[in-house]
C-alpha cells in the first residue's frame, strides 16, 4: 500500500528539505510555506488530546481549572497562567463578564464563544443561572442571533445540507464526528419565529435548542446534532447581502424538496437507526404538516411548532383551572391565528377533553374557536380553507375582526400565535375582562416584538384580573399594590424532558398520548406558591427535576402503549431519569 506521506510529487513529506530555506532556520517539514491555492497541502493534524490540542478541545478542556499534576502530565506546563480557578470560580468570573455586556447580542456571542472552548463549564453556566441565561441562548435574543447570523458566524456548529449535497446525504452525515447520535434538529429556515424565511442562518435555531436538550433535559451534547436544510431563501434581503453564508437561490418546491427530505430521512435511519429522534423546528405551515404526517409512521420525529406548543400551552391550561374553576371541557377556547402552533394546541386541548369526558373529537372540536387574516373560521368558509384549518370550521356567521369574534364566542380563554405583535388591543383585553371574572390570555408569539401584548397591557387593561402568559419572557408587573408574576409557555419546559424520556424508554413512535402525559406532569409540578403569584408555570430554576418528572411520565406511557423497546422497564423511572442526566461537572486526569 502506498504511503499517506508521499506528496503529489512522489516524494515523502519526510525526506523533503527546505529547499528555499526558512527564516529562523526552522524546517518546513510539511511544505506548508510551498503550498499555494495552486499546490495541494495534507493537513494534519494530532489525536492525542494533550498539550496545546488539549486547551483547544471543549469537550475535555477546563482551563485554568487544570491542577499542577494534570498541567505536568498532559504538557500543559506554561501554556497556562500558574493560576489555579476551581470550575465554581471559573463560573463566577464568567457571569460577572456577562452581565457587563448591555448588548443581549454580545452575551449570545459570549455564550456561543465558551461552547467552542469549554463545553462543560458552558453547561454549568446556564444549569445554574437558567432564568437569567435562557433569554440569551433561546428566545428572544436567538431570534437576533439568526438574523445577524452571517455577520457573527465563527465556527460550524453542526451540519449543513444543502440542494448540493443531493444524492450524498448519508456521506455528509458520516462527516460529522458523532457516531452515537440520539436527538437531531433539523430547520430549513423558512419560518424562524416570527422574523419569517432566514434560511441558511436559521442555525442558530437547531444549536439552541440543542443547548437546551443538554443543559434542561440532560441528554449527553455529543449525541446531539443540529441540522440545517438549505434548499435556498425567498429573502430578497439575505439574497443581496454579500456575507450571506447559504445558497444564493429561491427556495426549491415541490418535488425537488420532498426529493431532498426524502433522501434525508432516510439517510439519518440509516446511519443512526430507527431510534433516533427528528424534531422538526421552524418549518413553515405547508411543509410542517405535511413531514409530520408524512414521517411521524415511520420515523420516531415530533414538531416542536405544532406539538411542543401545544403540550405546554396545554399544561399552563391545566394548572390554570385551578384558579379559573371548572374542568377543561367547561371553557371556551380562541386563538389569534390558525398556523400549525394555533391548530396544535387547539387539537391536544380537544384531544385532552375527549380522552377526559369520552365525548367524540368532533365535538370536543367544538369549544375551540380559530381566527385567522381573514376573520373567524366558519363552515361557509370551508371550500377555501387549507386542510388544517378545515376541522376548526363551526357553524357560526362570519365574523371579520379578533374584537367582533371575542363579542360573539364569549371565550373564557384567548390565545394568540399569530406571530403579529400588538393585535390583542386595548378594546379586545377590556371585551375579555367584561366577559370573564379571570380571563385568561396567553400571548405566545416570538419573539418579544411579536408578542400580541405585553404583560402590563394584559394586566392594566384588565384592572388585574387576568391569568397572562407569553411565549417570551416579560418582567414582573406593579398594579394597585400587588405585583404580578407573568408565566412564560415556553417550549423548553416540555421538549428537553420528553426528549429524555422517548430516549431513555427506547420508544420508536411519538403518540398524542405522549404529549397529554408531558402536558399533564409539566401541570403537576405548579406548587400554591406559584399559583399565589399568579403563575400557571413553574419557575424555571428547578427545570432538571421538572424535566426528570416529564420524561419519568412520557417513559410510563409509552411503556403503557407498548411503544418502549429498553426493556425491563425501570421500577422509578423519576430516579432513572435522573440517573440518565449529563452532568458538566469537571472531571479528573490521570
Amino acid at each position: 500500500m502506498e504511503s499517506t506521506f508521499k506528496e503529489m510529487n512522489g516524494e515523502s513529506v519526510l525526506d523533503l528539505e527546505d529547499k528555499a530555506g526558512v527564516g529562523g532556520g526552522v524546517e518546513d517539514v510539511y511544505g506548508e510555506d510551498r503550498a499555494s491555492e495552486d499546490q495541494a497541502i495534507t493537513p494534519w493534524t494530532v489525536s492525542v488530546a494533550s498539550g496545546y490540542t488539549l486547551l483547544r478541545d471543549p469537550r475535555h478542556n477546563k482551563g485554568l481549572a487544570f491542577t499542577d499534576k494534570e498541567r505536568d502530565a498532559h504538557y500543559l506546563t506554561g501554556l497556562l497562567p500558574p493560576a489555579l480557578f476551581s470550575q465554581d470560580l471559573q463560573e463566577k468570573r464568567l457571569m460577572k463578564i456577562l452581565r457587563e455586556y448591555k448588548v443581549p447580542l454580545q452575551r449570545y456571542m459570549a455564550m456561543m464563544d465558551l461552547q467552542e472552548r469549554n463545553e462543560k463549564l458552558f453547561y454549568k453556566l446556564l444549569i445554574d443561572n437558567v432564568e437569567e441565561l435562557l433569554p440569551v441562548v433561546y428566545t428572544p435574543t436567538v431570534g437576533e442571533a439568526c438574523q445577524k447570523y452571517g455577520s457573527i458566524f465563527r465556527r460550524p456548529q453542526g451540519l449543513f445540507i444543502s440542494l448540493k449535497e443531493k444524492g450524498k446525504i448519508l456521506e455528509v452525515l458520516k462527516n460529522w464526528p458523532e457516531k452515537s447520535i440520539q436527538v437531531i434538529v433539523v430547520t430549513d429556515g423558512e419560518r424562524i419565529l416570527g422574523l419569517g424565511d432566514l434560511g441558511c442562518q436559521g442555525m442558530g435555531i437547531p444549536v439552541g435548542k440543542l443547548s437546551l436538550y443538554t443543559a434542561l433535559g440532560g441528554v449527553r451534547p455529543s449525541a446531539c446534532l443540529p441540522i440545517t436544510i438549505d434548499v435556498g431563501t425567498n429573502n430578497k434581503k439575505l439574497l443581496e447581502d454579500e456575507f450571506y453564508i447559504g445558497l444564493r437561490q429561491n427556495r426549491a418546491t415541490g418535488k425537488e424538496y420532498a426529493e431532498l427530505m426524502e433522501e434525508f430521512m432516510s439517510a439519518v435511519k440509516q446511519n443512526y437507526g430507527e431510534k433516533v429522534l427528528i424534531q422538526f423546528e421552524d418549518f413553515a405551515n405547508h411543509n410542517a404538516f405535511e413531514l409530520l404526517a408524512k414521517y411521524r409512521t415511520t420515523h420516531l420525529v415530533f414538531n416542536d411548532d405544532i406539538q411542543g406548543t401545544a403540550s405546554v400551552v396545554l399544561a399552563g391550561l391545566v394548572a390554570a383551572l385551578k384558579l379559573v374553576g371548572g374542568t377543561l371541557a367547561d371553557h371556551t377556547f380562541l386563538f389569534l391565528g390558525a398556523g400549525e402552533a394555533g391548530t396544535g394546541i387547539a387539537e391536544l386541548i380537544a384531544l385532552e377533553i375527549s380522552k377526559k369526558t369520552n365525548a367524540p373529537l368532533e365535538e370536543t372540536r367544538k369549544k375551540i374557536w380559530l381566527v385567522d387574516s381573514k376573520g373567524l373560521i366558519v363552515s361557509s368558509r370551508k371550500e377555501s380553507l387549507q386542510h388544517f384549518k378545515k376541522p376548526w370550521a363551526h357553524e357560526h356567521e362570519p365574523v371579520k375582526e379578533l374584537l367582533g369574534a371575542v363579542k360573539a364566542i364569549k371565550p373564557t380563554v384567548l390565545i394568540g400565535t399569530s406571530g403579529v405583535g400588538k393585535t390583542f388591543t386595548k378594546e379586545v383585553i377590556e371585551a375579555m375582562a367584561s366577559i370573564n371574572e379571570k380571563p385568561l390570555i396567553l400571548a405566545l408569539s416570538n419573539p418579544t416584538s411579536q408578542s400580541e401584548c405585553t404583560a402590563e397591557e394584559a394586566y392594566t387593561w384588565s384592572e388585574g384580573r387576568a391569568i397572562f402568559a407569553s411565549g417570551s419572557p416579560f418582567d414582573p408587573v406593579e398594579f394597585n399594590g400587588k405585583v404580578f408574576v407573568p408565566g412564560q409557555a415556553n417550549n423548553a419546559y416540555i421538549f428537553p424532558g420528553f426528549g429524555l424520556g422517548l430516549i431513555m424508554s427506547g420508544t420508536i413512535r411519538v403518540h398524542d398520548d405522549l404529549l397529554l402525559a408531558a402536558s399533564e406532569a409539566l401541570a403537576a409540578q405548579v406548587t400554591e406558591e406559584n399559583y399565589a403569584k399568579g403563575l400557571i408555570y413553574p419557575p424555571f430554576t428547578n427545570i432538571r427535576k421538572i424535566s426528570a418528572h416529564i420524561a419519568a411520565n412520557v417513559a410510563a406511557k409509552a411503556y403503557e402503549l407498548g411503544l418502549a423497546s429498553h426493556l425491563p422497564r425501570p421500577k422509578d423511572l423519576v430516579k432513572y431519569a435522573e440517573s440518565c442526566m449529563y452532568t458538566p461537572v469537571y472531571g479528573s486526569y490521570r
